[in-house]
């Protein structure tokens, strides 16, 4: 019950946006968050262990071939090899991080596994800006004692935050759980009503349409897929036949600047 209670740490944060619509999120716990890393890391090592594996294989092959040369040329290949062998194992360890997350959707394969995901303060998707900071700030937290104070750090956050969260403003949440739009659903009980004929959309509902529009690129896709379907269905009642047809995120961008 301890371990599952580390593993979830059931700490939320809402967020409202310009259309005052409350999305809240799980927060991801500590305990998820680590095995996420564990995960990580295995995939890194067996990474960093395949291209040295191909590295010697193709240095024994050429060895064989290359005669004795001066000490000078020696010592600055020796000097080339380490520098080759410090950034293969940066881009490897760091680099993982910061493309996955930027190109990803905020996610590693171990954060997919865990169904947690990087996002910007205020629910935004995750750029590559923030994914750069975050995981620039991990050569440091690594340094310290491999994540302890950064784990110190988001235990004391209210958000759950590490130092490269801090640095980049950015949070880990849970995907499991659904963002409750209750405005919206209550709108769209009380538009249920009128499933007759179609009918033009208020001024609100019009503007409601547009701000998705403009903002559908920053959410995250899930969260998009849940705003479009719930404002798609507030309208849906009101329009022809032949809009209905469209599914949610098309609808919306058709009604757009109508």
């Amino acid at each position: 019950m301890r371990a599952e209670s580390l593993l979830h740490m059931d700490r939320s944060v809402s967020v409202r946006t310009p259309e005052s619509i409350a999305f809240s999120y799980e927060l991801a716990g500590l305990g998820s968050r680590f095995l996420a890393l564990a995960i990580d890391v295995a995939i890194q090592t067996l990474i960093v262990v395949g291209i040295f594996w191909a590295i010697a294989a193709a240095g024994a092959g050429a060895g064989s071939h290359v005669r004795t040369g001066a000490p000078g040329a020696s010592r600055g290949a020796t000097s080339l090899g380490i520098a080759i062998v410090v950034a293969i194992l940066f881009l490897i360890y760091f680099g993982y991080f910061m493309l996955f997350e930027a190109f990803w959707n905020g996610q590693t394969p171990g954060k997919k596994a865990l169904h947690i995901r990087v996002v910007r303060d205020g629910g935004y998707a995750a750029d590559f800006g923030s994914c750069a900071i975050r995981n620039l700030v991990r050569v440091g937290e690594m340094a310290l004692g491999f994540y302890a104070v950064s784990a110190i750090v988001a235990l004391l956050s209210p958000e759950n935050k590490r130092l490269g969260d801090l640095a980049a403003g950015t949070i880990v949440v849970r995907e499991d759980r659904a963002p409750s739009l209750a405005g919206l659903i209550a709108a769209q009980e009380r538009a249920g009503a009128q499933s007759g004929a179609p009918s033009l959309l208020s001024p609100e509902e019009h503007a409601l349409v547009d701000r998705y529009v403009s903002r559908r690129d920053g959410m995250m896709p899930s969260h998009r897929a849940l705003l479009a379907a719930q404002i798609a269905a507030r309208v849906r009642p009101r329009i022809s036949r032949d809009l209905q047809a469209l599914d949610d995120d098309e609808l919306l961008t058709q009604l757009s600047g109508w």
